[in-house]
């Protein structure tokens, strides 16, 4: 258990169906959060940002790789703390082994996924994470194109531009 990754309670299995029961998150999406303020100011995106990759972190150890990092599957509580939910597409991790399925959402999906690389599943999620924290700091993707080869090719070739400076001290924990 890890309080940055929703809790699964039960699956129950009937000749029909399968019923996932897991953690109630009332607050929303992070995705509905961002789109709601815009640009968040460091301090908040830092303490969003280092909750997210404490639940993937977590997740790496424990060899689950998510493959669909994004604010649309970060649920927040009433506190306003992230719950990293919708493992759908993830899988587990094997030393030696590599993942080749394209998968994950278009605008966060990292270079060798989108190039059909082999990839051991870490740095996929890592990439997720990177476009997340643009998203927070900035209110925008970093690449964005409705013609999906198009979006692949901004993601492949080019350099992410950020609209403003930051201080990247602000991201560091305090001693």
């Amino acid at each position: 258990m890890h309080p940055h990754i929703i809790r699964l309670y039960e699956v129950i299995e009937t000749a029909t169906d399968i019923f996932v029961v897991m953690e109630y998150v009332k607050s929303g999406e992070l995705f509905d959060y961002i789109v709601e303020k815009g640009r968040l100011q460091e301090d908040e995106a830092r303490n969003f940002f280092q909750q997210i990759i404490s639940g993937v972190e977590y997740c790496h150890r424990n060899m689950v790789v998510h493959r669909d990092l994004k604010p649309e599957n970060l649920l927040l509580d009433s506190k306003c703390n992230v719950k990293i939910a919708d493992f759908g597409l993830s899988n587990i991790m094997r030393d030696g082994h590599f993942l080749k399925t394209s998968c994950g959402s278009p605008n966060y999906a990292a270079p060798e996924v989108i190039s059909g690389k082999l990839y051991a599943g870490p740095e996929v999620d890592v990439w997720s994470c990177g476009v997340i924290l643009y998203a927070l700091l900035c209110g925008t993707l970093p690449f964005d194109d409705e013609n999906i080869p198009n979006l692949f090719k901004k993601i492949k070739v080019s350099g992410i531009k950020l609209s403003f400076s930051f201080c990247p001290k602000m991201f560091c924990r305090s001693q």
